[in-house]
């Protein structure tokens, strides 16, 4: 019995693949243990097919119940069969098990895995460092997962460590690389290519493939921001020398609009500072923000201490003492002399 279950094992390693294989031992092992049972004890109760299967499962998998068992010698030798049987079939599906979990590791190591990611950010795009820093600041909440992708020259994920990182490796601008990205679940694309051609064609690609999705791009030549509005209206470019503003922008759009709007002399608004009235001194910041915003339409953003801190909104109830600066947005500068009176 164990020569005739050496062979078949041989025969259906070479012939047939994955769980098939276990799947035939133990169909090969249930049938002629049966036969061979049948006739090493004719009368015994385990050959009854309502029995058999039950005794044939507890005996394979080792746990021996003991609710049935063969009596005479060649019975018990049927069951040793048995049990070495059960174990060619488990070793054969811990083996696959483990084949197949070492060969999904290697794919997504090497980036050509499928991902079912939904609501992430796409980065299309790898540099050492740069990225490193960039995918740190998407992660830094813990709000999103992130797809990285990168071209061939990447050849394993450069971030193996990092957890809800996954990796894309191949041709950026093709469709099949971009739905392994999942870009059409994507909640925003960023785009850091290696130059301002290479961003506007995997704009292209990526608008194509789902419009209207969030996309960042960075540039190194921002008059080719106008190129880019060509393809979709929506884009937000971002100065490919300020790395902070593509998580920025990712993570909450539009506020690169914002932040243009606050240097910008001709905006809205411009922040301005004025040193902290005696009469003030002492008061919670609260206290200064409410005055702020009553009396002046200004919006107080931050302080610096005499000791030359400074603190960007800080607690409502953080004291400001004598000596501190306040800086604050407004339409226009505020008269010190009002602040005063």
């Amino acid at each position: 019995m164990p020569v005739f279950l050496a062979r078949v094992v041989r025969l259906l390693r070479v012939r047939v693949r994955g769980w098939r294989a276990a799947l035939g031992v133990a169909s090969a092992v249930f049938v002629t243990s049966w036969l061979a049972m049948g006739l090493a004890e004719p009368e015994s109760a385990i050959t009854d097919p309502g029995t058999y299967w039950w005794w044939f499962l507890i005996t394979a998998s080792t746990v021996g119940y003991g609710d049935v068992f063969p009596q005479t010698g060649a019975g018990r030798a049927v069951g040793a069969y048995v049990v070495i049987g059960g174990i060619v079939t488990l070793t054969i599906l811990f083996t696959e098990l483990a084949a197949h979990v070492q060969n999904l590791r290697g794919k997504r190591m090497k980036g050509i895995a499928e991902h079912e990611l939904s609501g992430h950010v796409v980065v299309l795009g790898y540099a050492p460092g740069r990225t490193e820093r960039l995918v740190h600041e998407l992660r830094v909440e813990d709000r999103c997962g992130v797809a990285l992708c990168a071209w061939d020259d990447v050849a394993e994920h450069p971030m193996p460590g990092e957890d809800g990182v996954v990796f894309v490796r191949g041709d950026l601008a093709a469709v099949d690389v971009l739905q392994r990205a999942g870009v059409k679940r994507a909640a925003t694309v960023v785009v850091d290519a290696r130059d301002d051609n290479e961003a506007l064609a995997l704009a292209v690609a990526v608008d194509h493939l789902c419009p209207g999705v969030h996309m960042v791009v960075a540039l190194r030549d921002m008059e080719r921001c106008r190129h880019l509005r060509y393809v979709s209206p929506d884009i937000r470019c971002v100065q490919w020398h300020m790395p902070n503003l593509l998580s920025e922008e990712a993570l909450d759009p539009g506020i690169t609009e914002v932040y243009a709007e606050l240097m910008s002399s001709a905006g809205s608004g411009n922040t301005y500072s004025v040193p902290l009235p005696g009469a003030w001194a002492g008061q919670a910041f609260g206290e200064c923000q409410t005055r702020f915003g009553r009396d002046f339409g200004a919006t107080l953003i931050a302080v610096r201490h005499g000791d030359g801190s400074v603190a960007v909104s800080p607690g409502w109830d953080a004291p400001v003492e004598a000596g501190a600066v306040l800086y604050y947005l407004a339409p226009r500068r505020v008269d010190a002399a009002r602040l005063s009176g």
